[in-house]
């Protein structure tokens, strides 16, 4: 089993045993007097920083910059610039500030730490060895190496204590928003007045790429209109980008923006273990809304000649620099050193982190008994529990006859809501088209997280990456809607979804040339195989609101994330898709019109062309042909069927196959072969009535009898 299907097998579970079991840590640490002098011993979370403690600390820092230059020199490949000029930042977090505890990472009152500027990854890897999470020195020495737990860029589910995949810069400030965010909605639910279950803070360190990219524009501006007040983003301003210094191509004031966001903002030597103490001991004392620390540093600090320049930002340092790097820090020449002093300290604040989660866990408990109603629920979220008898209730849920995907998706997700406590809505300024609104959900609003409405405005990039951090949170699956050609917006906040399995679900409507007038910049036509393309991510085109219904069931049972493509168009019921799940969309393809004979044609559809297809079936048959019609809702999960119900489909003579689908036929001949027909649309659309749209475009049963039959 891979790594990635083993922590989505188990993560769950991890959750739920939490609260019952505190453990890790008891065979791991010693038990008796480690022998630590005055600089390794451990000191309460809030009190301010002596001479000791910043001496303990200024040798972890040390021991960052060693190790991330080291790994990084091993490789041949990496950046240590970050890891070098954000060394204090890393020691004060890990080695003082976070409330985790790394031998139960799973922890769910953790603190959470994203690295958004996920190119420094050895500065988390570094931190995450040191501080005692499952990261060992081997894996460190694999930096970057072929199956290593220490890849390139963090990789949620990959490595303990990585918290979400990051790389692509502003995409972690988005995840950490939509934790933040998810866990103001986990408080407003489950905490009492009395006990605080849910009080954690997430944490995100940003570089100038992520300031610079639009995405956190987005996501900023939706936390401060929140007034997330458990949100802390620390921009790294050395004042220097890849290509050179940053002042080639930004001048902006950020402080001032970020304050304009309704963030507050403070700026502190990153590098003065005291100043940044100082800074987030007031956050943690008493924060009113999200706050940006501005961390002055030195990109790659302690290197004599390639500090303060795009030199040390993504290439190794070389040995010379290395040499003269560690003799200018006082590090011992040695590869991977770490001092016992470190090693020691690390060993007595897991006791410490072991003692806050039994705190909690005492807090949970007698939450737990006196709330046995609320316990229950947060323990379904918790395993995302699926009732056993959803499928019935889908399928008796009364729909009328020709009406939307859209509309018959939002029947399904009205009952879904009731029916799951984990389920979260929300829409890019489009929830009354899109039809994404929980109709007895409240509004999510700044400071007012009792609900399940969540108004994201025109940031559909920012959603998605927010949708993805929600989802992290391990509780909900949220689910996010706008037209089909604005997933162009989103398309990378979807690929990593896809590629760390976050259950997402993507309502997609207004599918294809038939939405009408709004033409061709709102008509969407490659967008189909641009989606099927991304790996694990499940694209589903229902064709009547019956496989709307099944849509929904198979997206709350995929562990990853799921596009529901709905059409704005009414659909007519058709008989054939009243089928049960394990039948029909269960399958990803299966026929709804039988051949009478041995088929003449094969005709392949999704979504409002299953009809079309029937009533072109329905005249070939005049024409004495016998017809087989396949609805495809979904490839993926076709693909996912054994070769034998394969074979039954599409296997053996089944006369002249055709795909049908108002897109592109990039990928329809792998399921129609070489001399297959695509009806398909290789050009974009034009603004006109649906009806006459068909006509220009030829998806009318006349223009596809032109095509097949003579």
């Amino acid at each position: 089993m891979d790594y990635i299907s083993f922590f989505h097998t188990h993560r769950y579970f991890y959750c739920f045993d939490l609260f019952f079991t505190y453990r890790y840590y008891n065979s791991q640490i010693p038990k008796k007097d480690t022998g630590m002098n005055t600089l390794e011993k451990v000191w309460p979370q809030g009190n301010k920083l002596d001479d000791e403690q910043k001496q303990i600390l200024s040798r972890i820092a040390n021991t960052i910059r060693g190790l991330s230059i080291d790994a990084v020199q091993k490789a041949d490949s990496g950046h240590p610039g970050l890891p070098m000029g954000c060394a204090e930042l890393g020691a004060y977090l890990y080695g003082h500030h976070l409330k985790h505890h790394p031998k139960n990472p799973q922890w769910l009152d953790r603190d959470r730490l994203i690295l958004s500027a996920g190119h420094g990854s050895m500065w988390l890897y570094s931190c995450l060895h040191l501080s005692g999470f499952n990261v060992t020195l081997d894996d460190i020495k694999n930096f970057r190496q072929l199956h290593s737990i220490t890849p390139g860029h963090p990789e949620y589910g990959m490595t303990e204590g990585v918290e979400t995949t990051s790389g692509p810069l502003g995409q972690g400030i988005g995840n950490a928003v939509g934790q933040a965010l998810g866990f103001k909605l986990l408080a407003a639910r489950f905490n009492t007045e009395k006990y605080k279950i849910f009080n954690n803070k997430i944490y995100a360190v940003m570089g100038d790429g992520c300031v610079m990219e639009g995405i956190s524009s987005e996501v900023c501006s939706l936390a401060g209109h929140l007034k997330l007040d458990n949100l802390v983003a620390i921009y790294d301003a050395n004042n220097v980008c890849l290509d050179g210094p940053l002042s080639e191509s930004c001048s902006e004031d950020t402080k001032t923006r970020y304050l304009a966001y309704g963030w507050d903002v403070y700026e502190v030597n990153g590098h003065d273990l005291e100043a940044l103490d100082n800074v987030f001991n007031k956050i943690r004392r008493r924060q009113e809304r999200p706050c940006l620390i501005i961390s002055r540093t030195v990109i790659g600090k302690g290197a004599p000649n390639n500090a303060g320049t795009c030199k040390v930002h993504g290439s190794p340092l070389g040995h010379e620099e290395i040499k003269a790097t560690k003799e200018a820090l006082g590090i011992p020449q040695d590869e991977f050193y770490v001092p016992q002093a470190v090693l020691n300290y690390f060993q007595g604040k897991i006791i410490e982190d072991a003692k806050k989660e039994e705190d909690w866990n005492q807090i949970y408990a007698a939450w737990e008994e006196a709330n046995p109603t609320k316990a229950i629920e947060l323990k379904e979220m918790l395993q995302h529990v699926i009732p056993p008898d959803l499928e019935q209730k889908l399928q008796e849920l009364p729909i009328k006859g020709n009406i939307s995907g859209r509309k018959a998706s939002q029947d399904c997700i009205n009952l879904i809501a009731e029916l799951l406590p984990n389920i979260y809505g929300g829409s890019a300024d489009l929830s009354c088209s899109d039809m994404t609104t929980i109709k007895k959900g409240q509004m999510v609003g700044p400071g007012r997280f009792i609900g399940q409405n969540i108004k994201y405005g025109v940031r559909e990039f920012g959603m998605a990456a927010i949708a993805t951090g929600l989802s992290q949170t391990g509780m909900m699956i949220p689910f996010i809607g706008t037209f089909l050609t604005f997933s162009d917006y989103m398309r990378n906040a979807i690929r990593l979804a896809a590629l760390q399995h976050a259950q997402v679900i993507y309502q997609f409507t207004h599918d294809s040339i038939f939405l009408g007038e709004d033409g061709p910049t709102h008509q969407p036509i490659e967008h189909y195989a641009a989606l099927r393309a991304i790996p694990q991510l499940q694209v589903i085109r229902p064709a009547d609101a019956n496989e709307v219904k099944m849509g929904w069931l198979a997206a709350l049972q995929y562990k990853g994330p799921t596009a529901l493509i709905l059409s704005r168009q009414n659909l007519p019921d058709l008989i054939g898709t009243k089928v049960p799940y394990a039948d029909g969309m269960g399958k990803g393809a299966y026929i709804v019109k039988h051949e009478k004979t041995q088929p003449d044609f094969t005709l392949i559809a999704t979504g409002s062309e299953v009809s079309l297809a029937i009533a072109v079936a329905e005249e070939l048959e005049k024409h004495d042909k016998a017809v087989r019609v396949i609805s495809m809702p979904c490839w993926e999960i076709f693909e996912k069927q054994g070769s034998e119900y394969k074979e039954s489909l599409l296997g053996g003579d089944i006369g002249k196959r055709v795909s049908i689908e108002a897109g592109v036929d990039l990928g329809w001949h792998k399921y129609i072969g070489r001399d297959g027909i695509a009806i398909c649309l290789e050009r974009f659309g034009a603004s006109a009535p649906a009806g006459a749209l068909a006509k220009e475009f030829g998806f009318t049963v006349e223009d596809i009898l032109e095509r097949i039959l003579f």
